[in-house]
Parts: C-alpha cells; structure tokens; sequence
C-alpha cells in the first residue's frame, strides 16, 4: 500500500555557484534569520553507500526554514546523485514552513534573485515532485 505524503512546505529552488556556507550567510543577512549548519543528511540507498548532503536550519515558535545542497558532497558514481533528482537543475533547496507573507510567493523569489549569491529563483510545488519524501524530515 502507498502512502501519501503531503508537504506543509513552501518550496524554492536556487540556482548559485556559492558554497553552502557562503549563500547561508547570505540569505541570514538579506532575511534577518540564523541559519545554522546541521550534521550532514544521510540519504541511505539500498546496498550502496549513503548520498550525503549539507543542510542548514532555523526554527523559531512559529518558522522553519531547512536549506539544502541538491547535490551530494561526496562524490558518487549514481547517475542522479541529488536530494531531488526531480529539479536537479537548481543548486540548492529552501524548504520553508508557515513562512507567512514576507517569506513566500513572489516576493520572496524577488528578495532571492536581488541576492548577489543567487542567479536564479523559483518556487515549485513540492507535491509535484517524485522523491519529495526526501525533503521531509
């Protein structure tokens, strides 16, 4: 039997050349937040080694907001070795929970793109995609 999952996240891809830490800082000057660096992501894969992916966190009472490297740090001899092979396309992942007015839609993809680090911006519909019980932690 499967299960359904649904997602309660906003989601956004990004596009950017910046190391994990660098665009981290960026997004905690430009958002006014305090995204700290979590232990690494283990994506485990049956009979093959675990993907590893970098990923940063900031939760207050009502905010979550998960940033994802879409690309594993250790290399690997997969052929998709992404988090979301789906939208492997996109660099990074920001996962936002009850983000309110100033942390969705359009106007955060606006504040994301006027960030130097970011070179593109998009919000898409995490349903849509096909590992997205990957990004559900």
């Amino acid at each position: 039997m499967d299960v359904e999952l649904a997602c309660d996240f906003d989601l956004f891809g990004l596009v950017s050349s910046a190391r994990d830490y660098s665009l981290a800082w960026a997004l905690n000057r430009a958002l006014r937040l305090r995204l700290c660096r979590q232990p690494e992501l283990l994506l485990p894969l049956p009979g093959r080694e675990p993907l590893v992916f970098s990923h940063y966190l900031y939760v207050t009472d009502v905010l979550t907001l998960r940033l994802f490297r879409n690309r594993a740090l250790v290399p690997s001899a997969l052929p998709k070795p992404f988090l979301a092979p789906d939208v492997r396309e996109y660099d990074y992942l920001l996962a936002i929970t009850n983000g309110g007015q100033e942390l969705a839609g359009a106007p955060l993809v606006h504040r994301l793109q006027a960030l130097p680090a970011v070179q593109h911006a998009v919000q898409f519909d995490p349903d849509t995609l096909k590992y997205k019980e990957n990004l559900i932690l």
